[in-house]
């Protein structure tokens, strides 16, 4: 197979290192990174020849245009959280922009990160994720309704990940695994309370393995798509949904936690605490409070395709999350603590 010349925006971003590094290492194509700083990459992307690292600002797309004619396949997955300008410039103008310099005739797939956020339940833009979404959620609301007008919109295939984890020691920690670590703390107030809800995640590593198949099966021939007249080709990518209730369940099981009973978490309970402790809610975490089920229809994950899943259960979130080690040091030093109160050692008197 002739090799591919791919571009690769966002590397050095959670999902991006994930990519990056199933590029290198598990295709022989020609690879093109862009980066703000290569330093912040921590791959080893020198680990094989034909990979290019192309130093520059998504606001400077235009200085690639040569290049970008060139490129059979393009994943766009660079993105930018902060500032009003700075995120309608990235997520929307200059992403948009990318996409205009590519050769249709040339480029036979793009791949484009959206978030899941922007979607309803069925799958169609959310219009609430238009009008109270953050910044960052309202740019990408805005880019895909701007994908369809594009020259090469048949070409285009949009992914919606829905909760994202992923990192580890050469890799940065996407914004929900950075904080998993801290559930041991919390599950002993947790596991007494039952919440209505439900989501769905997936790791960042799975994530990677969607993408290289897309790369290597353009069409995505035999598989269910979601899309309209009016959109580009959507695949939202998760694991099965999962209640909330079913997370404490695992977390405890996982923990060697008991749950003898369970207090329901109404609405009304959780809007007379907002009231009672005055916390201050944007009108997008009001709305998320309410809509509560972030579900979607046909998620994609590698099992779509045959492949295994490396993060498929909220358990498997646990083990490679680092929780098993905190859990089993917790119950070393309880156990420890028991033995002590059992057996005192003798005081020393003078």
């Amino acid at each position: 197979m002739t090799p591919k010349r791919i571009l690769l925006t966002g590397a050095s971003g959670c999902i991006g290192h994930y990519i990056a590094e199933a590029l290198i290492q598990e295709t022989d194509h020609d690879l093109y990174f862009l980066v703000r700083n290569p330093d912040k990459l921590q791959i080893d992307w020198e680990a094989r020849s034909g990979v290019t690292i192309l130093q520059a600002d998504l606001r400077e797309i235009e200085h690639l245009g040569d290049l970008l004619k060139t490129i059979d396949a393009a994943i766009l997955a660079a993105t930018t959280w902060g500032g009003a300008q700075e995120v309608f410039d990235i997520n929307v103008v200059k992403t948009i922009r990318l996409m205009e310099l590519l050769d249709p005739q040339v480029c036979e797939q793009v791949i484009y990160f959206s978030t899941a956020s922007v979607l309803d339940r069925n799958n169609q833009l959310l219009k609430e994720a238009g009008q109270l979404g953050t910044e960052y959620i309202r740019s990408k609301y805005d880019c895909l309704k701007r994908l369809p007008k594009l020259a090469i919109a048949d070409k285009v295939t949009t992914l919606f990940p829905t909760l994202v984890l992923g990192g580890d020691t050469n890799k940065p920690y996407s914004h929900l695994s950075s904080g998993i670590a801290d559930v041991v703390n919390w599950v002993d107030l947790i596991r007494w309370f039952k919440a209505d809800g439900s989501f769905h995640f997936i790791h960042a590593r799975d994530i990677a393995q969607v993408v290289l198949y897309l790369i290597e099966h353009p069409p995505l021939l035999g598989l269910t798509k979601e899309s309209d007249e009016n959109s580009t080709e959507r695949l939202v990518l998760g694991n099965p949904q999962v209640t909330v209730n079913q997370a404490v369940d695992e977390v405890c099981a996982f923990l060697d936690k008991k749950i003898y009973f369970r207090i329901p978490l109404s609405m009304g309970l959780a809007n007379l605490l907002i009231v009672l402790f005055r916390i201050q809610m944007a009108a997008w975490d009001r709305f998320c409070l309410n809509y509560r089920h972030f579900t979607y229809q046909n998620p994609v994950n590698p099992e779509t395709f045959g492949l295994p899943t490396y993060c498929a259960t909220f358990t498997d979130v646990l083990r490679i999350s680092g929780i098993e080690k905190k859990a089993t040091q917790e119950r070393g030093l309880e156990r420890k603590k028991k033995k002590t109160r059992k057996n005192p050692q003798p005081q020393q008197t003078d």
